[in-house]
Order: structure tokens, then C-alpha cells, then sequence
């Protein structure tokens, strides 16, 4: 018989971060009770999956460590438990077999998520692990039991430790509502504010621009930035124009940047290459040639290569007279400037930065002022781009709660 037998935890979150949690408990014989407010676990896993699952990421440590800021010392701590490879292995046990894309994000074969959910979820259960659905969590009741809202009332459940792994802002219908962040505070725990991560930005167009371009997409570019630390950046890759402003993969990539820029200084720019094959100087020359008649948007097209979209932009922030200074056209071609307002709202976005402050939990994430009670995943003060980041560090810190519990049960 198992030494934690008689041992229960409540896990509070059917996420990846709570579901891979439960399994560890569960493998170290405890018993394990997994509560999800919403009737069925990992609602968020499935949309991730309906852009092909993007598991985790090919990157050697430690560039990959590298992705999570500010936080990949913590971070990186957690991959030491369970990395990528790990991940990798876990999903083959599963029969999920993985490949390696061209941009080096790792999915699995079929590009779904449901069937690993549903052999996931099912081995749990044949593990042991009990499921309640449709149980929201609300806080602690006087005597340190658990209080659960269910449709049949509130209930106190009772645990020998916690572990919660409540997800951050972004998908609140999904379940991820940040509401649990005045519980926490109230019990003393210490929590950054939930921001977007991942997210589009608004830029003030012109209503003829939004009108005829929005959701066009724009590739490839190189955006131009300033970090945080006064160093110029560049980057290539993709984005798309939004009604409301820019998204897309390149946007997200660089949105850590952005967002704190525009909260330290009230304002970012962010320059756009429109053409990376071509410098100035050819761009140039290339302009100057004969019209034969043509419009200056199709001399564009023909001369330069941009599409309607690229002309667009250029003739947003040039105005309509555009045509009459070519330097102009060129030198705003190779960095076209939009000024950002704010990032899109939290709820629509792929996921948040904030949360726990790591400062708060020891180093098998249990808070410090809540003993007994260990905290996973997104809820937590960290973030990382989008390219299979997110769900990795998820894991990985559900495994490491998983491990402070033990040690804490023993």
C-alpha cells in the first residue's frame, strides 16, 4: 500500500496544468478529486487544437528557456522536471505519436486535440482519478474546507492539500475568468494584474482603410521595435490587419515588448518593412520608372510588388498624395510607423501575463501564505509566446506542484 493511501488533494482545474497535476498525485498513490467549473475538462485545450495542437517546440535548452523573459530562471527550473522531450514521450505513452514543423513547433500527426483529451481524461479515470464537473470553486469556508458551487447548491469539501490551477483572463467563457484573484488577495497572496499576452493591438484607422482591408493579411514584413531595455529589435514573419488594428503571429511574438512599452511611456511605434527583399536605394530606382499612364497605386503593385493591403497602409500614414515625393514612398516602405493605442482585451486574447507572483510560492509552488495549497499553470505570474511555450510550461508546473505536494504530504 501506497504511503500517502489514506492522503487526499483537491485538484481545482481541468486544464493541462490540472489535469497532468492529478495524474502525477495520482501515480504517487494519493487520491486525487479534480473539480472543473464547466461540464466537461480542458475546454481551452480543444480550441488550442483547432489550429493543429501545437504541443510544445523543437528549441534546445536554453533558448527555450529563453521564451518565458523575465521568469526563465523559474521557469527553466520546472522544464528541469519535465521538458519538451518529456512532453513528447508523454503524448507517444498516450498513442500520440509527434512531428517537428518547419518552423520548428511540435504537433501531433493528426493535428487534433480531441483524441488526446479524450485517452487523457479516460486514463485518469481508470487510474483512479475522480472527476466533478460543474463545480466552481469559491473560496475557503471558516473551518479550512473547501467551498464549491455546484447546480444543486454549495457544498464544503474537505482535503489533505490543494492544488489550483484556476488559468489566467483569456477565454473567460471557456472557464479561465481570473475571479479566484480577490480570493487569494483576501487570504494574503500576492498577485500581479492579469494583462494580455499573445494579443492584437488597436491602431486608429481611417474608416476607408478598415473598411476595404480588414483581414487582409500582410507577409512577409520585418517588424521594427525597441525592447524594453532600449535595444532595437527586427523580425520577420506575418501578421494580419484587423479591423480594430494588427494580430497575427508576428504581433504576438512581440507583444510582451509592446504592452509594457505602451504602460511605461503611454505610446509605442511599431515599424513595418514592407518589402524585405528590397533596400532603399532599389526601391528607389524601381519607383522611378515610368507610369505609362497607370495609377500610382497599380505603378505599386507593378514596380515595388505590394499588394493592396501594403498600398493601403502606405497611403494611410502618407496620405493620398503619396505619389509625389518617391523618396518618401521608399523610405516609408522600409518603415512604415503605426502607432499603437492599447492591446486587445484580455478576453480575447490567447492567453495573460500576471497572477501568482512566484515570490509567493516556495519551490514546489505551494503558497506561503496559504500552506497546504499549491498553485499551476497560467494562474501564475509568467508568460511566453505563442509556438507550443505556453502548454509546456503548463505541464511542467503541473508536475512540480505535484512533487511539492508529496513532499509536503510526508
Amino acid at each position: 500500500m501506497s504511503k500517502h493511501a489514506d492522503k487526499t488533494v483537491a485538484v481545482i482545474g481541468g486544464g493541462p496544468a490540472g489535469l497532468f497535476a492529478a495524474e502525477r498525485l495520482r501515480a504517487s498513490g494519493l487520491k486525487v478529486n479534480l473539480y472543473e467549473a464547466k461540464g466537461s475538462p480542458g475546454r481551452k485545450f480543444l480550441i488550442a487544437g483547432k489550429g493543429g495542437l501545437n504541443l510544445t517546440h523543437s528549441d534546445p535548452r536554453p533558448l527555450f528557456d529563453s521564451r518565458y523573459r523575465e521568469r526563465q530562471a523559474e521557469v527553466g527550473a520546472w522544464l528541469d522536471g519535465f521538458d519538451a522531450d518529456a512532453l513528447r514521450r508523454w503524448a507517444a505513452a498516450l498513442g500520440v505519436e509527434t512531428y517537428v514543423g518547419s518552423s520548428g513547433r511540435v504537433f501531433p500527426v493528426d493535428r487534433k486535440a480531441a483524441p488526446l483529451l479524450r485517452g487523457w481524461v479516460r486514463r485518469l479515470k481508470e487510474q483512479g482519478v475522480r472527476f466533478h464537473v460543474q463545480h466552481r470553486w469559491l473560496g475557503w469556508s471558516e473551518d479550512g474546507s473547501l467551498r464549491m458551487a455546484t447546480a444543486e447548491g454549495e457544498i464544503s469539501v474537505r482535503a489533505d492539500a490543494t492544488v489550483l490551477a484556476l488559468g489566467g483572463g483569456s477565454w473567460p467563457e471557456l472557464g479561465s475568468d481570473g475571479s479566484w484573484i480577490p480570493v487569494l488577495q483576501a487570504r494574503g497572496v500576492d498577485t500581479a494584474p492579469l494583462q494580455p499576452a499573445n494579443c492584437g493591438f488597436d491602431i486608429d484607422w481611417t474608416p476607408h482603410f478598415s473598411s476595404r482591408h480588414a483581414g487582409a493579411p500582410l507577409k512577409p514584413v520585418i517588424a521594427h521595435w525597441t525592447d524594453l531595455q532600449g535595444q532595437a529589435q527586427a523580425l520577420q514573419g506575418e501578421c494580419v490587419v484587423s479591423k480594430y488594428g494588427i494580430e497575427g503571429s508576428l504581433i504576438y511574438a512581440l507583444a510582451a515588448d509592446l504592452r509594457e512599452t505602451l504602460n511605461r511611456d503611454g505610446a509605442v511605434t511599431l515599424e513595418l518593412d514592407l518589402v524585405p527583399g528590397r533596400d532603399e536605394a532599389r526601391l528607389l530606382a524601381d519607383l522611378g520608372r515610368a507610369r505609362k499612364g497607370r495609377s500610382f497605386g497599380e505603378h505599386l503593385r507593378r514596380a515595388a510588388g505590394l499588394d493592396a493591403a501594403k498600398a493601403g497602409l502606405l497611403f494611410e500614414v502618407l496620405g493620398k498624395d503619396a505619389g509625389n515625393d518617391s523618396a518618401a514612398v521608399a523610405r516609408t516602405l522600409k518603415r512604415l510607423p503605426l502607432q499603437l493605442v492599447r492591446p486587445r482585451p484580455m478576453a480575447e486574447t490567447i492567453s495573460t501575463a500576471g497572477g501568482v507572483r512566484l515570490e509567493a510560492l516556495d519551490d514546489g509552488l505551494m503558497l506561503k501564505a496559504q500552506p497546504g495549497v499549491f498553485c499551476a499553470g497560467e494562474m501564475l505570474d509568467w508568460e511566453a509566446p505563442t509556438g507550443g511555450y505556453l502548454l509546456t510550461a503548463c505541464y511542467a508546473s503541473g508536475q512540480r506542484a505535484a512533487e511539492g505536494v508529496e513532499r509536503w504530504l510526508l
